[in-house]
């Protein structure tokens, strides 16, 4: 009995999140649960506050044996968790002082096209490849996975292709239209990204996606996909065209570090470095710095001048090439976004102030 109300109070916080066009759900002890809204977290002060007990029974109740096992093994556990037939929840459970909490990202049953989320024109192009690798960058939380299953889905209604997903843990699960897509889970399909990505080269796939780069193997796999004739996507945690790939190159050992930078110079396809930005209405606005490997970034790369990619990609804009400010500053003009707003999320707001005037 006890249970079934843990399990109801479960379920009447996942459709506030949903009836509220929330984000996230948080559960902590000795807290109201809270909702992210638009960005902004926002105390559901009207449902009971948590408890040590509530946390602990509602965190069990989303987990199964095993994974409540390998939860109390670990401390923490990633893993999606189905509502009705509603939405999905990418959750992680984890402890904080000797407690329970939970952080719940909604994930809904329904892909957006890019179109739906405002996406530049120009990232559609990556769609059209046989093969090469394109990174989606941008902080926690910014909309990186649902822009990468948008343009996967592109892929899926235009191509008969065969795709690969290599995710922890799956978040979008993709209805196939012309393409055939197999989704692999880690720790439930496989032991690892890097196993994973070895696996994948036995698999006869078109299109690879690998739901984050966490470690050189990894990253070096997904080169070599690339490389190989395969179109990969992939995300990292990173703020820019340029950091990225800083990131990827420092990844790895000096002595290596040459192979890789000619590596991503022929294989790069294309960096998309996203924020998601209160919108001026309501919502929110996505602003994209764009960066479409040319025979100058590629030469810039190889060179290992990689700070003077930001100057291509401001000065390329007839190739589709966007820099971050100015995006911002189309936002601004067409009054999406307010002025305070594009600055706080600048990473050269002293431009941006000269740029809006």
């Amino acid at each position: 009995m006890e249970n079934n109300k843990y399990k109801e109070q479960l379920n009447e916080l996942l459709q506030t999140v949903i009836d509220e066009n929330g984000s996230d759900l948080h559960i902590s002890a000795g807290h109201f649960p809270i909702i992210r809204i638009n960005g902004k977290l926002i105390s559901l002060t009207e449902k009971k506050m948590v408890t040590s007990h509530d946390a602990r029974e509602i965190a069990m109740e989303m987990m199964n044996r095993d994974q409540k096992e390998k939860f109390l093994s670990n401390y923490e556990l990633d893993f999606s968790y189905h509502y009705k037939n509603i939405a999905r929840f990418r959750v992680n459970i984890f402890f904080q002082q000797g407690e329970i909490s939970c952080a719940m990202r909604l994930i809904p049953i329904k892909i957006k096209t890019l179109e739906e989320i405002n996406m530049p024109p120009a990232i559609y192009d990556f769609c059209n490849s046989s093969q090469g690798f394109v990174i989606i960058t941008g902080p926690t939380g910014h909309g990186k996975s649902t822009t990468l299953a948008a343009l996967i889905d592109k892929i899926n209604q235009e191509r008969f292709d065969h795709i690969i997903t290599i995710e922890d843990p799956i978040e979008y699960v993709f209805e196939e239209a012309r393409s055939l897509i197999d989704q692999r889970e880690i720790h439930r399909d496989t032991l690892s990204f890097p196993r994973a990505l070895k696996s994948v080269f036995r698999q006869d796939p078109d299109v690879i996606m690998v739901g984050e780069m966490r470690d050189p193997v990894t990253i070096s796999t997904a080169i070599t996909a690339a490389e190989t004739g395969h179109l990969v996507f992939s995300t990292l945690h990173t703020n820019s065209a340029s950091q990225t790939i800083h990131r990827i190159i420092d990844s790895f050992p000096s002595e290596q570090q040459n192979q890789v930078r000619a590596q991503l110079s022929s294989s790069l396809l294309g960096i998309v470095s996203q924020r998601l930005i209160p919108g001026i209405e309501k919502g929110i606005v996505p602003a994209c710095e764009i960066m479409i490997r040319n025979h100058a970034v590629a030469n810039l790369i190889r060179e290992n001048k990689i700070h003077e990619i930001d100057l291509i990609i401001e000065t390329s804009f007839e190739q589709g090439m966007v820099s971050l400010n100015r995006s911002l500053v189309e936002l601004v003009k067409n009054n999406l976004i307010t002025k305070k707003n594009a600055l706080n999320y600048a990473l050269n707001p002293v431009e941006l102030r000269r740029m809006l005037g």
